[in-house]
Protein backbone atom coordinates (compact mmCIF):
# COMPACT_ATOMS: atom_id res chain seq x y z
CA UNK A 1 0.00 0.00 0.00
CA UNK A 2 1.01 3.64 -0.67
CA UNK A 3 0.03 6.47 1.15
CA UNK A 4 -0.89 10.07 -0.10
CA UNK A 5 1.84 12.86 -0.22
CA UNK A 6 -0.69 15.50 1.93
CA UNK A 7 -3.72 15.02 4.33
CA UNK A 8 -6.36 16.93 2.39
CA UNK A 9 -7.58 16.94 -1.87
CA UNK A 10 -9.98 18.83 -3.43
CA UNK A 11 -11.19 15.83 -5.30
CA UNK A 12 -10.84 11.65 -4.35
CA UNK A 13 -11.21 9.71 -7.25
CA UNK A 14 -12.18 6.33 -6.20
CA UNK A 15 -10.84 4.02 -8.57
CA UNK A 16 -8.16 4.08 -11.27
CA UNK A 17 -9.18 2.19 -14.44
CA UNK A 18 -10.53 3.76 -17.57
CA UNK A 19 -13.07 5.86 -15.87
CA UNK A 20 -11.67 6.83 -12.93
CA UNK A 21 -8.50 8.39 -15.46
CA UNK A 22 -10.55 9.90 -17.90
CA UNK A 23 -12.16 11.60 -14.65
CA UNK A 24 -8.40 12.71 -13.71
CA UNK A 25 -7.33 13.75 -17.14
CA UNK A 26 -9.94 15.46 -18.02
CA UNK A 27 -9.94 17.56 -14.77
CA UNK A 28 -5.73 17.54 -14.72
CA UNK A 29 -6.03 19.39 -18.59
CA UNK A 30 -9.04 21.93 -17.78
CA UNK A 31 -7.29 25.33 -17.35
CA UNK A 32 -10.35 26.25 -14.94
CA UNK A 33 -9.53 23.58 -12.18
CA UNK A 34 -6.85 24.59 -9.97
CA UNK A 35 -7.47 21.62 -7.20
CA UNK A 36 -5.66 18.79 -5.96
CA UNK A 37 -6.88 15.17 -7.21
CA UNK A 38 -6.20 11.92 -5.80
CA UNK A 39 -6.66 8.50 -7.34
CA UNK A 40 -7.18 5.50 -5.23
CA UNK A 41 -6.67 1.96 -6.82
CA UNK A 42 -6.65 -0.76 -5.00
CA UNK A 43 -5.04 -3.12 -7.87
CA UNK A 44 -1.90 -1.05 -10.37
CA UNK A 45 -2.05 -4.03 -12.21
CA UNK A 46 -5.41 -3.50 -13.26
CA UNK A 47 -5.11 -7.30 -13.42
CA UNK A 48 -8.93 -8.27 -13.11
CA UNK A 49 -10.65 -4.42 -13.85
CA UNK A 50 -13.33 -4.46 -16.55
CA UNK A 51 -11.07 -2.13 -18.48
CA UNK A 52 -8.47 -4.92 -19.22
CA UNK A 53 -10.99 -7.68 -20.13
CA UNK A 54 -12.91 -5.27 -22.65
CA UNK A 55 -12.99 -5.76 -26.37
CA UNK A 56 -12.80 -1.95 -26.70
CA UNK A 57 -15.66 -1.48 -29.38
CA UNK A 58 -17.31 1.47 -30.06
CA UNK A 59 -21.24 2.22 -31.44
CA UNK A 60 -23.22 4.36 -32.73
CA UNK A 61 -26.19 2.59 -33.03
CA UNK A 62 -28.17 3.49 -30.41
CA UNK A 63 -31.81 3.98 -29.44
CA UNK A 64 -31.20 7.19 -27.36
CA UNK A 65 -30.45 10.34 -28.74
CA UNK A 66 -27.69 10.72 -25.43
CA UNK A 67 -25.75 7.87 -26.21
CA UNK A 68 -25.55 8.71 -29.70
CA UNK A 69 -24.01 11.42 -29.01
CA UNK A 70 -21.10 10.35 -26.27
CA UNK A 71 -19.99 7.62 -28.69
CA UNK A 72 -19.90 10.33 -31.24
CA UNK A 73 -17.58 12.31 -29.29
CA UNK A 74 -15.61 9.38 -28.41
CA UNK A 75 -15.15 8.25 -32.12
CA UNK A 76 -14.24 11.58 -32.77
CA UNK A 77 -11.42 11.12 -29.64
CA UNK A 78 -9.89 8.04 -30.58
CA UNK A 79 -9.16 9.74 -34.32
CA UNK A 80 -8.19 12.93 -33.38
CA UNK A 81 -6.38 11.78 -29.83
CA UNK A 82 -3.15 13.62 -30.38
CA UNK A 83 -4.79 16.80 -30.91
CA UNK A 84 -6.74 16.29 -27.70
CA UNK A 85 -4.03 15.53 -25.45
CA UNK A 86 -2.66 19.01 -26.19
CA UNK A 87 -0.62 18.18 -29.51
CA UNK A 88 1.80 15.96 -27.35
CA UNK A 89 4.65 14.51 -29.94
CA UNK A 90 4.57 11.61 -27.47
CA UNK A 91 1.36 10.79 -27.72
CA UNK A 92 0.45 7.84 -30.77
CA UNK A 93 -2.46 7.60 -33.28
CA UNK A 94 -5.05 5.09 -31.90
CA UNK A 95 -5.84 2.03 -34.37
CA UNK A 96 -9.40 2.51 -35.15
CA UNK A 97 -10.61 -0.34 -36.96
CA UNK A 98 -14.08 1.24 -38.73
CA UNK A 99 -15.97 -2.05 -40.46
CA UNK A 100 -18.83 -1.36 -38.22
CA UNK A 101 -21.73 -3.25 -36.26
CA UNK A 102 -24.35 -5.19 -37.61
CA UNK A 103 -27.39 -5.88 -36.20
CA UNK A 104 -29.53 -8.74 -37.39
CA UNK A 105 -33.51 -9.02 -37.02
CA UNK A 106 -34.91 -12.58 -37.49
CA UNK A 107 -39.18 -10.98 -36.66
CA UNK A 108 -40.85 -7.74 -38.03
CA UNK A 109 -41.08 -6.29 -34.63
CA UNK A 110 -37.80 -6.26 -33.72
CA UNK A 111 -36.83 -4.99 -37.31
CA UNK A 112 -39.03 -2.35 -36.68
CA UNK A 113 -36.91 -1.11 -33.61
CA UNK A 114 -34.01 -1.27 -35.80
CA UNK A 115 -35.88 0.49 -37.95
CA UNK A 116 -36.66 3.69 -35.87
CA UNK A 117 -33.15 3.45 -33.91
CA UNK A 118 -31.92 4.10 -37.68
CA UNK A 119 -34.10 6.71 -38.17
CA UNK A 120 -32.91 8.45 -34.28
CA UNK A 121 -29.48 7.83 -34.92
CA UNK A 122 -29.33 9.55 -38.47
CA UNK A 123 -31.34 12.64 -37.26
CA UNK A 124 -28.03 12.65 -34.75
CA UNK A 125 -25.43 12.71 -37.82
CA UNK A 126 -24.80 8.92 -37.80
CA UNK A 127 -24.17 6.89 -40.70
CA UNK A 128 -26.70 3.59 -40.34
CA UNK A 129 -28.04 1.89 -42.93
CA UNK A 130 -31.20 -0.24 -42.69
CA UNK A 131 -31.12 -3.09 -44.71
CA UNK A 132 -33.30 -5.87 -46.61
CA UNK A 133 -32.14 -9.23 -46.33
CA UNK A 134 -31.43 -9.01 -49.80
CA UNK A 135 -28.90 -5.57 -49.40
CA UNK A 136 -27.22 -7.63 -46.18
CA UNK A 137 -26.56 -10.78 -48.46
CA UNK A 138 -24.87 -8.91 -51.38
CA UNK A 139 -22.84 -7.16 -48.96
CA UNK A 140 -21.94 -10.35 -46.63
CA UNK A 141 -22.37 -12.98 -49.01
CA UNK A 142 -21.13 -15.48 -46.16
CA UNK A 143 -24.05 -14.94 -44.02
CA UNK A 144 -26.34 -17.22 -43.99
CA UNK A 145 -29.88 -15.58 -43.61
CA UNK A 146 -32.67 -17.40 -44.26
CA UNK A 147 -34.42 -16.58 -40.83
CA UNK A 148 -33.30 -12.84 -41.28
CA UNK A 149 -35.57 -10.44 -42.19
CA UNK A 150 -33.86 -7.02 -42.09
CA UNK A 151 -30.56 -5.31 -40.35
CA UNK A 152 -28.52 -2.26 -39.67
CA UNK A 153 -25.16 -1.52 -40.24
CA UNK A 154 -23.13 1.77 -39.89
CA UNK A 155 -19.64 1.72 -41.27
CA UNK A 156 -18.95 5.33 -40.20
CA UNK A 157 -16.68 5.54 -36.79
CA UNK A 158 -18.12 2.50 -35.71
CA UNK A 159 -15.62 -0.87 -35.26
CA UNK A 160 -13.08 -1.31 -32.35
CA UNK A 161 -10.01 1.06 -31.30
CA UNK A 162 -6.74 0.87 -28.83
CA UNK A 163 -8.60 1.81 -25.71
CA UNK A 164 -5.43 0.55 -23.47
CA UNK A 165 -3.18 3.01 -25.05
CA UNK A 166 -5.64 5.33 -24.42
CA UNK A 167 -5.76 4.36 -20.66
CA UNK A 168 -2.33 4.57 -20.64
CA UNK A 169 -2.03 8.49 -21.70
CA UNK A 170 -4.96 9.28 -19.43
CA UNK A 171 -3.08 7.95 -16.54
CA UNK A 172 0.53 9.09 -17.46
CA UNK A 173 -0.29 12.49 -17.86
CA UNK A 174 -2.55 13.17 -15.45
CA UNK A 175 0.03 11.98 -12.98
CA UNK A 176 2.31 14.50 -15.15
CA UNK A 177 -0.10 17.40 -14.24
CA UNK A 178 0.00 16.69 -10.85
CA UNK A 179 -2.83 13.79 -10.02
CA UNK A 180 -1.34 11.52 -7.45
CA UNK A 181 -2.44 7.85 -7.55
CA UNK A 182 -1.93 5.23 -4.55
CA UNK A 183 -2.57 1.85 -4.46
CA UNK A 184 -4.48 1.69 -1.45
CA UNK A 185 -8.35 1.00 -0.78
CA UNK A 186 -10.89 2.98 0.42
CA UNK A 187 -12.43 1.37 3.63
CA UNK A 188 -14.75 3.61 4.62
CA UNK A 189 -16.39 7.22 3.85
CA UNK A 190 -17.08 9.89 6.55
CA UNK A 191 -20.26 12.31 6.26
CA UNK A 192 -21.00 15.53 8.12
CA UNK A 193 -23.88 15.17 10.59
CA UNK A 194 -26.40 16.21 8.48
CA UNK A 195 -25.39 13.13 5.92
CA UNK A 196 -25.17 15.92 2.65
CA UNK A 197 -20.98 15.53 2.11
CA UNK A 198 -18.92 13.16 2.46
CA UNK A 199 -15.96 14.95 4.16
CA UNK A 200 -13.02 12.16 4.69
CA UNK A 201 -12.10 9.12 3.07
CA UNK A 202 -10.28 6.19 5.32
CA UNK A 203 -7.64 4.02 3.42
CA UNK A 204 -7.06 0.76 4.17
CA UNK A 205 -3.07 1.56 5.39
CA UNK A 206 -5.38 4.01 8.00
CA UNK A 207 -5.20 7.53 6.70
CA UNK A 208 -7.78 9.83 7.13
CA UNK A 209 -8.35 12.26 3.92
CA UNK A 210 -10.33 14.87 3.88
CA UNK A 211 -11.87 15.96 0.10
CA UNK A 212 -13.95 18.16 -1.12
CA UNK A 213 -15.71 16.14 -3.73
CA UNK A 214 -15.73 12.06 -4.15
CA UNK A 215 -15.69 10.28 -7.27
CA UNK A 216 -17.09 6.66 -7.56
CA UNK A 217 -15.04 5.32 -10.30
CA UNK A 218 -14.96 1.98 -8.98
CA UNK A 219 -16.67 0.32 -11.95
CA UNK A 220 -18.02 -3.70 -10.78
CA UNK A 221 -17.91 -2.51 -7.04
CA UNK A 222 -19.64 0.65 -7.34
CA UNK A 223 -21.85 -0.62 -5.12
CA UNK A 224 -19.24 -1.29 -2.25
CA UNK A 225 -18.43 2.24 -2.42
CA UNK A 226 -21.87 3.66 -2.56
CA UNK A 227 -22.61 1.81 0.58
CA UNK A 228 -20.08 3.77 2.85
CA UNK A 229 -21.83 7.08 2.08
CA UNK A 230 -25.34 5.40 2.69
CA UNK A 231 -26.31 5.23 -0.60
CA UNK A 232 -27.67 2.10 -2.64
CA UNK A 233 -27.09 1.65 -6.38
CA UNK A 234 -28.33 -1.10 -8.49
CA UNK A 235 -24.89 -1.87 -10.08
CA UNK A 236 -23.41 -5.53 -9.52
CA UNK A 237 -20.79 -7.17 -11.28
CA UNK A 238 -21.85 -9.95 -14.02
CA UNK A 239 -20.03 -12.55 -16.45
CA UNK A 240 -19.14 -11.86 -20.13
CA UNK A 241 -17.22 -14.16 -22.17
CA UNK A 242 -14.70 -13.14 -25.07
CA UNK A 243 -13.84 -16.36 -27.24
CA UNK A 244 -10.60 -15.45 -29.84
CA UNK A 245 -10.92 -18.35 -33.00
CA UNK A 246 -9.19 -18.75 -36.07
CA UNK A 247 -10.91 -20.23 -38.72
CA UNK A 248 -10.06 -22.72 -41.33
CA UNK A 249 -11.17 -20.54 -44.07
CA UNK A 250 -10.93 -17.05 -43.55
CA UNK A 251 -13.92 -14.79 -44.69
CA UNK A 252 -12.51 -12.26 -47.72
CA UNK A 253 -13.82 -9.81 -46.68
CA UNK A 254 -13.74 -8.48 -42.84
CA UNK A 255 -16.24 -9.20 -40.68
CA UNK A 256 -18.46 -6.65 -38.81
CA UNK A 257 -19.07 -7.19 -35.14
CA UNK A 258 -22.06 -9.06 -36.05
CA UNK A 259 -24.81 -9.53 -33.36
CA UNK A 260 -27.17 -12.43 -34.26
CA UNK A 261 -30.04 -12.49 -32.78
CA UNK A 262 -29.55 -15.95 -30.50
CA UNK A 263 -27.31 -13.71 -28.15
CA UNK A 264 -23.54 -14.06 -29.70
CA UNK A 265 -21.90 -11.08 -31.31
CA UNK A 266 -18.43 -11.85 -33.45
CA UNK A 267 -15.93 -9.37 -35.55
CA UNK A 268 -12.75 -9.33 -37.08
CA UNK A 269 -10.04 -9.54 -34.89
CA UNK A 270 -6.93 -8.90 -36.95
CA UNK A 271 -5.82 -12.09 -38.56
CA UNK A 272 -8.41 -14.11 -36.16
CA UNK A 273 -11.97 -13.40 -35.11
CA UNK A 274 -13.44 -12.47 -31.48
CA UNK A 275 -17.10 -14.12 -30.44
CA UNK A 276 -18.58 -12.57 -27.13
CA UNK A 277 -22.12 -13.57 -25.40
CA UNK A 278 -23.31 -13.38 -21.41
CA UNK A 279 -24.05 -16.51 -19.67
CA UNK A 280 -27.26 -18.13 -20.65
CA UNK A 281 -27.94 -18.51 -16.65
CA UNK A 282 -26.90 -14.03 -16.21
CA UNK A 283 -26.97 -13.77 -12.25
CA UNK A 284 -24.52 -11.28 -10.13
CA UNK A 285 -21.20 -12.85 -9.51
CA UNK A 286 -18.64 -12.39 -6.84
CA UNK A 287 -16.18 -9.69 -7.26
CA UNK A 288 -13.57 -12.28 -8.02
CA UNK A 289 -15.17 -15.14 -9.56
CA UNK A 290 -13.58 -15.06 -13.14
CA UNK A 291 -14.20 -19.04 -13.33
CA UNK A 292 -14.75 -19.61 -17.04
CA UNK A 293 -17.84 -22.16 -17.94
CA UNK A 294 -16.18 -24.30 -20.69
CA UNK A 295 -19.17 -25.99 -22.30
CA UNK A 296 -20.27 -22.75 -22.94
CA UNK A 297 -18.52 -22.39 -26.14
CA UNK A 298 -19.33 -26.04 -26.97
CA UNK A 299 -22.84 -25.74 -26.46
CA UNK A 300 -23.94 -22.42 -27.23
CA UNK A 301 -21.05 -19.67 -28.98
CA UNK A 302 -19.50 -22.35 -31.59
CA UNK A 303 -22.90 -24.13 -32.87
CA UNK A 304 -24.18 -20.32 -33.43
CA UNK A 305 -21.06 -18.93 -34.93
CA UNK A 306 -21.34 -22.50 -37.34
CA UNK A 307 -24.91 -21.54 -38.12
CA UNK A 308 -25.06 -17.77 -38.82
CA UNK A 309 -21.49 -18.12 -40.80
CA UNK A 310 -21.12 -21.64 -42.19
CA UNK A 311 -17.26 -20.70 -43.09
CA UNK A 312 -17.02 -21.03 -39.21
CA UNK A 313 -17.72 -24.73 -39.03
CA UNK A 314 -13.86 -25.71 -38.66
CA UNK A 315 -12.71 -22.90 -36.07
CA UNK A 316 -10.06 -22.81 -33.45
CA UNK A 317 -10.22 -21.16 -30.61
CA UNK A 318 -7.31 -19.82 -29.50
CA UNK A 319 -8.02 -18.22 -25.75
CA UNK A 320 -11.20 -17.01 -24.31
CA UNK A 321 -11.41 -14.96 -20.94
CA UNK A 322 -14.21 -14.21 -18.84
CA UNK A 323 -14.54 -10.17 -17.74
CA UNK A 324 -17.37 -8.36 -15.83
CA UNK A 325 -19.80 -5.74 -16.67
CA UNK A 326 -20.55 -3.06 -14.21
CA UNK A 327 -24.04 -4.16 -14.82
CA UNK A 328 -27.08 -1.74 -13.88
CA UNK A 329 -29.97 -3.41 -13.26
CA UNK A 330 -32.39 -1.17 -13.34
CA UNK A 331 -31.71 -0.01 -16.78
CA UNK A 332 -28.69 -0.57 -18.16
CA UNK A 333 -27.44 2.49 -18.87
CA UNK A 334 -24.89 4.54 -16.77
CA UNK A 335 -25.23 6.37 -13.51
CA UNK A 336 -23.34 9.93 -13.59
CA UNK A 337 -23.15 13.11 -11.99
CA UNK A 338 -24.11 13.77 -8.09
CA UNK A 339 -26.02 12.45 -6.06
CA UNK A 340 -29.03 14.48 -4.76
CA UNK A 341 -28.46 14.42 -1.15
CA UNK A 342 -25.07 13.55 -0.97
CA UNK A 343 -24.18 16.77 -3.29
CA UNK A 344 -19.83 15.71 -3.39
CA UNK A 345 -20.29 12.07 -4.05
CA UNK A 346 -20.23 11.67 -8.07
CA UNK A 347 -21.38 8.52 -9.88
CA UNK A 348 -19.43 7.05 -13.09
CA UNK A 349 -21.05 4.10 -12.81
CA UNK A 350 -23.38 0.76 -13.88
CA UNK A 351 -22.05 1.38 -18.10
CA UNK A 352 -23.24 -2.39 -18.41
CA UNK A 353 -20.90 -3.03 -21.00
CA UNK A 354 -20.40 0.37 -22.53
CA UNK A 355 -17.76 1.94 -20.01
CA UNK A 356 -15.02 2.24 -22.80
CA UNK A 357 -16.53 3.62 -25.50
CA UNK A 358 -18.51 6.34 -23.55
CA UNK A 359 -15.25 7.43 -21.28
CA UNK A 360 -14.52 10.25 -23.19
CA UNK A 361 -18.01 12.30 -22.75
CA UNK A 362 -18.12 10.80 -19.22
CA UNK A 363 -14.87 12.07 -17.96
CA UNK A 364 -15.20 15.51 -20.04
CA UNK A 365 -18.91 16.00 -18.45
CA UNK A 366 -17.62 14.99 -14.63
CA UNK A 367 -14.42 17.67 -14.89
CA UNK A 368 -17.29 20.14 -16.22
CA UNK A 369 -20.03 19.85 -13.38
CA UNK A 370 -16.90 19.86 -10.83
CA UNK A 371 -15.36 22.53 -12.30
CA UNK A 372 -18.33 24.46 -13.30
CA UNK A 373 -20.61 23.16 -11.79
CA UNK A 374 -22.66 22.50 -14.54
CA UNK A 375 -22.34 20.43 -18.27
CA UNK A 376 -21.15 22.71 -21.04
CA UNK A 377 -20.40 20.19 -23.65
CA UNK A 378 -22.76 17.70 -23.56
CA UNK A 379 -25.91 17.44 -21.29
CA UNK A 380 -25.69 14.27 -18.97
CA UNK A 381 -28.24 15.06 -16.86
CA UNK A 382 -30.43 12.26 -18.06
CA UNK A 383 -28.05 9.56 -16.62
CA UNK A 384 -28.37 11.39 -13.56
CA UNK A 385 -29.09 9.03 -10.10
CA UNK A 386 -32.66 10.68 -9.67
CA UNK A 387 -34.22 8.42 -12.28
CA UNK A 388 -33.68 5.50 -10.15
CA UNK A 389 -34.61 7.04 -7.02
CA UNK A 390 -38.19 8.21 -8.51
CA UNK A 391 -38.37 4.72 -10.89
CA UNK A 392 -38.09 6.15 -14.19
CA UNK A 393 -35.71 3.82 -16.48
CA UNK A 394 -33.57 5.27 -19.23
CA UNK A 395 -34.83 3.08 -21.75
CA UNK A 396 -32.25 1.94 -23.73
CA UNK A 397 -33.50 -0.50 -26.43
CA UNK A 398 -29.61 -1.37 -28.36
CA UNK A 399 -28.13 -3.42 -25.62
CA UNK A 400 -26.03 -5.89 -26.20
Amino acid sequence: MQSPTQTTYDVVIIGGAMLGSSVAWFLASNPDFDGSVLVVECDPTYAFASTSHTNSCIRQQFSAEINVKISQFGADYIKKFRRYMGDDPRVPDIAFHRFGYLYLADNQRFAATLHDNQQLQNACGAGTRHLTRDQIAADFPFLWLDDIVAGNHNPIDEGYFDGNTIFDWWKRAAQERGVVYVQNTVTDLHLNDAKTQVTAVVLDSGEVINCGTVINASGPRAALTARMAGIEIPVEPRKRYTYIFEAAKPLEQELPLTIDPAGVHMRSEGAYYLAGCPPDDDPAVGYTDFVQDHSLWEEKVWPILARRIPQFEAIKLRNSWVGHYAYNTFDQNAIVGPHPDVRNFLFVNGFSGHGLQQSPAMGRGTAEWITYGEYRSLDLSALHFERIQSGAKFVEKAVI
